[in-house]
């Protein structure tokens, strides 16, 4: 039986499904006698939960990356949160009913007011909050979790959703895909996926109750299609299929030592997005010359309180070391706030966090947290070549406040004789329309510009990608995105020696990628498993070819229009892709 759903991580898996369900959990509401008995058990439930969620962010760390170890930061304080658990409390001790219950009704209550919510940060917290009280709920009962951490055999699993939780603890061995019933490419299992380099279909609708566990299930995340239960004549397909994939990966990897260079002779900067120094491992096997894109926030929100600048130091120079003989490290400044939040740093509850006190703003308005960070990045930039980055300029206003105290920075390092790069580069992030639009004011102050197509796209369309009921209004490659895009690149190189790099998703999709390299863009930065196939296409053009096949999309009316024609046109050229 042929599934459709959304392709989120490509490749062919053919294995047994595990349909993924978890035993769902009866809660019948009692009366109790002895409160304090009751309290104590759901303390030590929220014990115990907490020391699961430590245990998965060390697992998660140390498997994958700080990254995706930070949502259990984010569980873990929703454990410590009094307005969460003190409402639970307060329903066993007013109430006098049975700790199951009393989370159950607060989960209820919390879940159904952050989905309600249009602020897509507490709106995505609604699935937190449930996986965090079904954690507890569990814990309660003495109910375990369905255990696929190790596994017998190869399996795809099928479920509805795949939780942080639940991904961080299966078998990375021998789980070789997933599909889902629900999903988006922009969801925590479709980055996971692409993460663990394995394909991923997700939004199938139905496939929990299509599938069984143990029939054979094929799935492509490439194309989005999954087939159940397939006909011998299917099977031998796809494993000719599976056999090219794994052929063009290989291919791929021949590419690790070589440039990014085009057939007439243009050579661009293939580099990546990275969260830690764990991350650069990833980087140096997929051919990666250096980091476009350092989140430093990630060392904020993986930490109990506010990392000194020694320890800062000494994450950004271990990344720096890494890459002094390549292209070096862009570090953005702190970027909190929005859907990304501190324990230990309080802030005002903002109807519109994503418009509100964020990234640079917040930074400029806590000068001495901003100082103890660049203070940091300037000792680690004696090291190898640095650059620093501040996200979410609006105005040039913007960015001469934030020179001003990285010079205050520079001057206090001068006078305690602490060397540091005098000639390091300051850009910005490209993510709000208004700094797309002002390109040519904002190049005298930067020496280069990155693209956050992510929030550009979200801010310029007004589209909340992660709401699925207008999440097909996300285009990266809608005509609006594209003349943006278009007009920050010409303006950087309008002023000599200045440049305009891409560190959202865009730069690591290959339809995408033909055009940016035809419209002159300098820095591709994408997530580190995406580098051979982006250079693999600028490999494969003549830059004339690819700026006539951007000249020609900057004509067309729709994102569809133009992903259609430039998929031909690669089809055309002999170039495949994923």
């Amino acid at each position: 039986m042929l599934k459709k759903g959304i392709n989120a991580s490509p490749g062919i898996a053919i294995a047994r499904a595990i349909v993924y369900v978890k035993q769902e959990l009866t809660v019948v509401q009692k009366t109790i006698d002895d409160v304090q008995a009751e309290l104590d058990r759901f303390n030590a439930a929220v014990e115990k939960s907490k020391n699961q969620l430590d245990t998965l962010k060390e697992k998660t760390a140390s498997e994958m990356s700080e990254e995706e170890a930070a949502i259990f930061e984010a569980h873990s304080m929703f454990l410590e949160d009094p307005e969460f658990v003190g409402a639970i409390t307060q329903a066993i001790e007013n109430d006098k009913i049975n700790a199951e219950a009393a989370t159950k009704a607060v989960v209820d209550q919390f879940y159904a007011m952050f989905d309600a919510m249009d602020d897509p940060y507490f709106k995505g917290r609604a699935a937190d909050i449930q996986d965090v009280g079904d954690r507890l709920m569990r814990n309660l009962m003495g109910i375990e979790i369905m255990d696929i951490s190790h596994l017998d055999e190869d399996a795809v699993i099928v479920a509805e959703d795949l939780a942080p939780s639940d991904t961080a603890t299966m078998d990375k061995v021998h789980v070789k895909g997933f599909a889902t019933d629900i999903g988006s490419r922009t969801s925590h299992t479709a980055i996971m996926a692409r993460s663990l380099e394995i394909p991923a279909i997700l939004g199938l609708q139905d496939i929990t109750k299509t599938a069984k566990t143990g029939e054979i299930i094929i799935i492509d995340g490439s194309t989005g299609e999954a087939i159940v239960d397939p006909t011998d004549e299917e099977l031998a397909a796809y494993k000719e299929k599976q056999k090219a994939f794994e052929a063009y990966m290989a291919e791929l990897a021949e590419l690790k030592d070589q440039e990014a260079e085009t057939t007439d002779g243009r050579k661009v900067k293939v580099v990546a997005n990275i969260g830690s120094p764990k991350d650069v491992e990833g980087v140096v096997r997929n051919g990666g010359k250096g980091v476009g894109l350092y989140r430093s926030e990630f060392l904020y929100m993986n930490a109990d309180e506010m990392p000194s600048e020694d320890k800062q130091f000494a994450a950004y120079k271990t990344v720096i070391e890494q890459f002094k003989d390549g292209e070096g490290v862009i570090i953005r400044t702190l970027d909190i706030g929005g859907d990304k939040k501190l324990p230990y740093l309080p802030l005002e509850e903002e109807m519109n966090p994503f418009l509100g006190l964020r990234a640079i703003r917040l930074c400029l308005s806590k000068p001495d947290m901003f100082k103890t960070q660049l203070r940091a990045i300037l000792r680690a930039s004696a090291f190898g070549k640095t650059r620093i980055m501040f996200p979410m300029i609006g105005n040039v206003d913007e960015v001469r406040q934030a020179k001003a105290i990285l010079k205050t920075c520079m001057q206090e390092l001068d006078a305690e004789g602490v060397d540091y790069d005098h000639d390091l580069e300051v850009g910005i992030m490209v993510e709000i329309p208004s700094a797309a639009i002002t390109a040519d004011i904002i190049a005298d102050e930067v020496s280069f510009f990155s693209i956050g197509t992510n929030d550009l796209c979200q801010y310029t369309l007004a589209v909340d990608r992660m709401n699925q009921n207008v999440s097909y209004l996300y285009d990266p490659l809608h005509p609006a995105i594209l003349r943006l895009v278009q007009n920050v690149i010409t303006q950087s190189h309008n002023k000599p020696g200045k440049f305009t790099g891409m560190c959202g998703e865009m730069a690591g999709d290959p339809v995408a990628a033909l055009i940016l390299l035809g419209l002159g863009l300098d820095e591709f930065s994408m997530s580190a498993s995406s580098i051979p196939q982006v250079k693999k296409i600028i490999r494969s053009v003549s830059f004339e070819q690819a700026k006539a096949v951007a000249d020609k999309a900057m004509t067309m009316q729709t994102g569809g229009e133009i992903r259609q024609y430039v998929q031909d046109k690669l089809k055309e050229l002999g170039i495949q892709t994923m």
